[in-house]
């Protein structure tokens, strides 16, 4: 395509956007309030799957040894637990170093606990971590068939419960956000299709003066990616202000919790490139889907 031409179907995309002022309002409305929602939705389920990723990431498997083991089964337990499918750490932790955490743990009231600290009731433990967390369990049953286990603590119960939560919050949040973009699609293909109706005489004149499909179709298709471009200005602007307050609220509320949000920087920034490359293929294909069916005389 020549510069020239290319410069002329800019020229008449913004023209067209201007003598069908409302029709662009309600097109440019249709994409803000659904790209709104959609980066609403996007910054609570990236938060959200932040948190839910360093919940997993601190579940372990508490291996308890038997009090009867000595240093050389301990040796060989450990070797045992390495070769399960799937880990990826294994700390020892002997029971002196674990009636100090405990007694940590607990503050002033560890106190009463340094009357064991020559009598110690606790066993040594193997700390293991999975590749995946999801495998926790797994590797917990499998664990326990060694010999000289005591017993496997990974909060059996809630662990799965948990995961299982994670995994139908992620899958909700996508279907939502899917289902927000089609919607999005949808209202403004319908939108654009009602504007080029009223010009449905234009391109049929244009057409039977030669003009080729491409030419008819790039003003159009310049206009949609204005409109996508500019629904997604408002959403930016909105969710970025939110989120700058929220992120420095709600850390801050957080921060006892060992719970982080993500970052506001990168991450708005990176959420604006996402919300205005939605709102141009959003405006995009509205724009072609509505013009094809006028392509036809």
């Amino acid at each position: 395509m020549k510069a020239r031409t290319f410069r002329r179907h800019v020229r008449e995309s913004f023209k067209s956007l201007g003598r069908n002022g409302w029709m662009t309002f309600a097109s440019v409305s249709a994409v803000t309030v659904t790209l709104l929602l959609v980066g609403i939705f996007f910054v609570i389920m990236m938060n959200l799957n932040k948190v839910a990723t360093t919940i997993e990431e601190d579940v372990e498997i508490r291996v308890h040894v038997d009090v009867a083991a000595n240093d050389k089964d301990k040796e060989v337990l450990e070797q045992q637990i390495n070769q399960v499918s799937g880990i990826k750490s294994v700390t020892y932790s002997s029971k002196e170093q674990e009636l100090e955490s405990l007694i940590k743990s607990l503050g002033d009231e560890g106190e009463a606990f340094q009357l064991f600290e020559q009598d110690n009731p606790l066993n040594d433990v193997f700390v293991v971590k999975t590749k995946n967390p999801t495998d926790t369990m797994r590797v917990a049953k499998q664990i326990e068939k060694f010999n000289y286990v005591s017993t496997v603590k990974y909060g059996q119960g809630k662990v799965e419960k948990l995961f299982s939560f994670i995994k139908v919050s992620r899958n909700v949040g996508l279907i939502l956000i899917v289902g927000l973009l089609f919607t999005a699609m949808f209202l403004i293909s319908n939108t654009i299709k009602i504007t080029i109706m009223a010009r449905k005489r234009e391109i049929e004149i244009m057409r039977l003066v030669g003009a080729t499909n491409g030419f008819i179709r790039w003003p159009f298709f310049l206009e949609g990616l204005w409109l996508g471009i500019l629904g997604a200005i408002v959403p930016i602007a909105v969710v970025s202000a939110a989120y700058y307050y929220a992120y420095d609220y709600l850390n801050d509320k957080l921060k006892d919790h060992f719970i982080k949000l993500l970052e506001f920087n990168p991450f708005v920034y990176q959420l604006s490139a996402i919300l205005i490359i939605m709102g141009a293929a959003i405006g995009i294909w509205g724009s072609l889907m509505s013009v094809r069916k006028f392509l036809k005389v």
